[in-house]
């Protein structure tokens, strides 16, 4: 990162410029020697330090600690001759939120652009290879224009207006690669760029978050923005993107071609609603339906990111969908050969994936009555108890047995009219995670809908030993294990996901909720492991009892086998209402993540 000839080095908790020396030993140093830096420190109190780069001109570098970036100049010595070359002190301290974009004008109000996907990079662009006459070479002249490298694809900025000049999406452009459909690196875990364009083109190296695989790809630039100025971004033929080498590591390989061509839109959903965060608990009973002719047990329900469907898992092996208002009936889905464990919603809303019984997992297209991705027996030893998609849909977690696996996929619902039942949608076993000292994984819980550094990387597990185990994928390995952490083995985790509809303080987002049958409900903070609340009150002796948090982060509702529903504020051991009126056991509960409404199941009905 720095100049030939130059050093720096970036410590915890300050920044310094010069070489190194040893601490212990000389060239011969025994086995447990180490170097430490020597120089003048330009910048102390930043904070961890996670990233320093030299400016172009090499008078001034850029530090990155916390959620922060420091210009700093700097003390600069030419390593050949030991010479200081460049001196000052530290001109400024300035912190930038780095998952947001901001311009603003005098003119009109700022406005402001958020991103739900980590930033790994940002780098200088060479406009001028896109400009083809004269105009358009005065204003690239003018204008700065720079890389963002997300873990999902590449952007072009422009400077002056933040408008998006171009973006190439891994996936799409990759998976639909004509030559190279077998590389399927979804998502990048860091990504590095060429600063200067030869012939048009720029080199981008990427690697895989979650698999041992490394891609060089080649993008032209000109084309790429061409496809954004246009109405969609086309796949499959359009000389934008060409991968001109790989290194696949430790991965298997497949050859399945994809012919789909998948349209790209620019779209803009404003949503005109939030929700209330100074509201008080939904209390008022509004309506009961039944879900079947015969009383059938539902084993799991779960709102669209929305807030406009509701899905449920019965135990006669069919999944419906509801609209919010509980009036209409949107679908019913039938294939499976057992009770339903589990549903839930891509962030898109235009899937939903359920478990059953029989130890098979489908994908259903919300549109359609069939399946467009099936997992059958072959795929699992044991039961498939809870099944979600994970990292902003791009990948779906399950458990199986004491395992938990990480699949990618992809879904095709295009119909070959001579091979009309062969399934099109792929999906490829990423890793297996082993829960230690367990028989089952009873429960699972990660996040989906958003990007958050602490938790996004964060599976939260629990087994029938009674334990909880946190793995961080990103490391790729268990990081903690909480054992005895109720007195029976906890039948369900839940973690303060918030939803699109309100913003709650970053800490909050640590907290998650434990239930175990007769055991009452435990809070727990991530940061700490620690429980820092019981919510006692609800009985669950008879049926395990599914817990929900509500969208503000202030609200805990439970069932109860005492045929009520009950609600706990957040700072309060005690429950505040106690939601009557059901005629069996309430077992499962859901906040609608868009309005202050709550979804009751019973044993056998629907309220």
């Amino acid at each position: 990162m720095a100049g030939e000839g130059e050093e720096f080095a970036a410590l915890p908790e300050r920044m310094c410029l010069g070489g190194w020396e040893e601490t212990r030993g000389g060239r011969g140093r025994a086995p447990g020697t180490w170097l430490s830096p020597r120089g003048i420190v330009i910048g102390t109190l930043l904070g961890m330090v996670l990233h320093v780069r030299f400016s172009p001109d090499d008078q001034q570098v850029a530090v990155c600690a916390g959620n922060c970036i420091y210009m700093l100049s700097a003390k600069v010595w030419d390593y050949s001759t030991g010479q200081l070359i460049y001196q000052s002190g530290v001109l400024t301290g300035e912190g930038r939120n780095t998952s947001k974009l901001c311009k603003t004008n005098n003119m009109r109000p700022e406005r402001t652009v958020e991103t739900s996907l980590p930033i790994l990079l940002i780098e200088h662009c060479d406009f001028l290879v896109c400009s083809h006459n004269e105009e358009n070479i005065s204003s690239a002249l003018n204008t700065t224009y720079f890389w963002i490298g997300t873990s999902t694809g590449l952007l072009i900025i422009n400077l002056a207006n933040f408008e998006l000049e171009g973006f190439l999406s891994y996936k799409d452009y990759v998976l639909f690669g004509k030559d190279y459909s077998d590389l399927s690196i979804r998502s990048a875990g860091s990504c590095a760029l060429t600063q200067k364009a030869v012939n048009g083109k720029v080199l981008c190296l990427i690697t895989s978050m979650f698999e041992d695989m490394i891609a060089v790809l080649e993008v032209n630039l000109a084309g790429l923005v061409r496809t954004q100025q246009s109405d969609f971004l086309p796949c499959g033929n359009e000389k934008n993107l060409s991968v001109i080498a790989r290194m696949t590591m430790f991965s298997p390989k497949n050859n399945l071609k994809k012919s789909e061509v998948s349209k790209w839109k620019t779209t803009c959903r404003c949503k005109n609603k939030e929700y209330p965060l100074e509201s008080y608990p939904p209390t008022k009973y509004e309506k009961e339906i039944s879900v079947t002719s015969k009383p059938t047990r539902i084993c799991c329900i779960q709102y669209s990111g929305d807030g406009e469907m509701l899905a449920c898992g019965l135990a006669d092996k069919a999944v419906l969908i509801f609209n919010s208002n509980l009036t209409d009936t949107c679908n019913v889905f039938s294939g499976h050969d057992g009770a339903v464990n589990s549903v839930g919603w891509s962030h898109n809303k235009k899937w939903l994936v359920s478990a059953s019984e029989d130890r098979t997992l489908r994908v259903w297209s919300v549109c359609k009555n069939e399946p467009v991705l099936i997992l059958g027996k072959e795929k699992f030893h044991k039961t498939v108890r809870f099944a979600q998609f994970y990292f902003m849909d791009a990948f779906i977690l399950l458990c199986c047995g004491a395992e938990f696996h990480l699949l990618s996929f992809h879904l095709d619902t295009t119909k070959d009219d001579l091979k009309r039942y062969k399934q099109r949608s792929v999906c490829k076993l990423v890793q297996k995670f082993p829960m230690a000292s367990t028989m089952e994984i009873t429960s699972l819980s990660a996040v989906n809908d958003f990007y958050s550094q602490n938790c996004t990387d964060i599976i939260l597990t629990a087994g029938s030993n009674r334990a909880l185990e946190v793995f961080d994928l990103n490391a790729g390995c268990s990081t903690a294990v909480i054992p005895e952490a109720h007195t029976r083995s906890v039948y369900q985790i839940c973690q303060n996901k918030g939803s699109s509809f309100s913003t709650q303080q970053p800490e909050a987002y640590n907290l998650f909720m434990t239930t175990a049958a007769g055991d009452g409900i435990k809070l727990w903070d991530l940061r700490t492991l620690r429980c820092e609340r019981r919510f006692e009150g609800h009985s669950s002796h008879r049926y395990p009892c599914g817990i929900a948090v509500s969208p503000c982060g202030q609200f805990i509702a439970s069932g109860s086998d005492d045929k009520c529903a009950y609600i706990y504020e957040m700072h309060s051991s005690t429950f505040s209402h106690k939601l009557g009126g059901h005629t069996e056991s309430v077992i499962n509960v859901a906040f609608s993540p868009s309005s202050p409404q709550i979804s009751c199941d019973k044993v056998k009905g629907f309220a």
